[in-house]
């Protein structure tokens, strides 16, 4: 029998229907979660309102919301199809002659298409967003702002305290597990009225605990003569943890920005691990999407022909945590270089995706 294209928008929108359904009250369970945390962590902090914190937990929601978008999918697949199940409205298609691969094209073909837009439309806009969070955070609550800045001309270092201001630029950098090590480079420095002092260029600059120690470094003051120093060591009070943790976060990159920014990184010297495994998640949205239908069908289908729903359903649910955590592990070990970015953002929707499969496959003939 060929499958209807009425029979098919049915189904499609029965699945879209309790996928936002789900994804709804994921989102506020989440926004009430994140509210009361974040208001916790600025409960002693001064100059910081509440519609501030509802603001910052505002910001926070889409980049939240992108994390659980796969589990409200799962729940969506799964509620849908046993809804369809329990009015007997997938016994009388089956018995028509349609397979599960033909009530489930639309489910996949919409999950499919979730994916796609979530990469391509809403990641950018939940990018913008969680990066004027972390801008409040940085004010309100760390009580510091970013110390890095990358861009195509070099990377840009500031650091500020009661003495004056330091800009330190660099054309490229390495980090080592030794610290951070910064070519041809140039100190800015400035008074505590932010009155221009002079500036150094130096061949080298090696981050050490509580000094930079520039190489072959000319200093020049507001006054001449020009001075030339061998190995000249700057007071700094930055740790090159500082460094790394100001690295833009992922997740503040809009997708489309992701490519440039690795070059720019790795071009400068430093790791891009981190947004390189992020940019492969988001191109495996849809795959991963598609394969939270197959997870949802396999349980449900096996629910309705062997009976024990409540089990098979809490079966599920353990399923999609289980592949929650085998992700983050996937991703741990990939930030961690034990395995290529490559492999460690597409491997658990691959494997979840052929059991996903192999399952439908024992349990349906065609």
């Amino acid at each position: 029998m060929n499958f209807s294209w009425t029979l098919s928008r049915y189904f499609g929108s029965q699945f879209l229907k309790m996928t936002l359904g789900a994804f709804a009250v994921c989102i506020v369970v989440i926004f009430l979660a994140d509210f009361v945390e974040l208001l916790r962590r600025t409960s002693d902090k001064e100059g910081i309102s509440f519609f501030d914190v509802m603001t910052m937990t505002s910001l926070r929601m889409p980049s939240l919301g992108a994390e659980v978008l796969p589990f409200a999918v799962l729940i969506g697949a799964m509620a849908a199809l046993l809804r369809l199940n329990r009015s007997s409205e997938l016994v009388i298609a089956r018995a028509a002659g349609v397979s599960a691969w033909q009530f489930l094209a639309p489910l996949l073909v919409l999950a499919f298409v979730i994916g796609t837009f979530v990469t391509t439309v809403y990641n950018p806009i939940a990018a913008r967003m969680i990066s004027r969070f972390e801008v409040m955070e940085a004010k309100h609550i760390k009580g510091r702002a970013s110390i890095l800045s990358l861009s195509q001309s070099g990377l840009w270092l500031g650091e500020a305290n009661n003495e004056g201001r330091k800009v330190v630029h660099a054309l490229r950098g390495s980090q080592t597990e030794l610290g951070i090590t910064l070519q041809d480079v140039i100190v800015f420095q400035y008074g505590p009225k932010e009155e221009f002092l002079g500036r150094i260029d130096a061949e080298k600059a090696s981050l050490k605990n509580g000094y930079w120690l520039l190489t072959n470094a000319w200093i020049t003051g507001i006054e001449p003569p020009t001075l030339f120093e061998k190995a000249y060591h700057l007071k700094t009070t930055l740790q090159p943890a500082q460094v790394q943790e100001s690295f833009a976060s992922p997740k503040t990159i809009s997708f489309w920005d992701l490519p440039r920014f690795i070059e720019t990184a790795e071009k400068s010297g430093f790791s891009a691990i981190r947004h390189r495994i992020y940019w492969h998640s988001l191109i495996s949205n849809p795959v991963l999407f598609a394969t939270m239908v197959l997870i949802a069908a396999a349980f449900t289908m096996r629910a309705s022909r062997m009976g024990g729903l409540n089990r098979l359903i809490i079966g599920a649910v353990i399923a999609g945590f289980l592949f929650f955590f085998l992700t983050k592990l996937s991703l741990a070990l990939g930030n961690s270089g034990s395995v290529p970015p490559f492999l460690a953002a597409w491997a658990p929707a691959g494997v979840a995706l052929l059991l996903g499969l192999s399952a439908l496959f024992y349990l349906e003939d065609g």
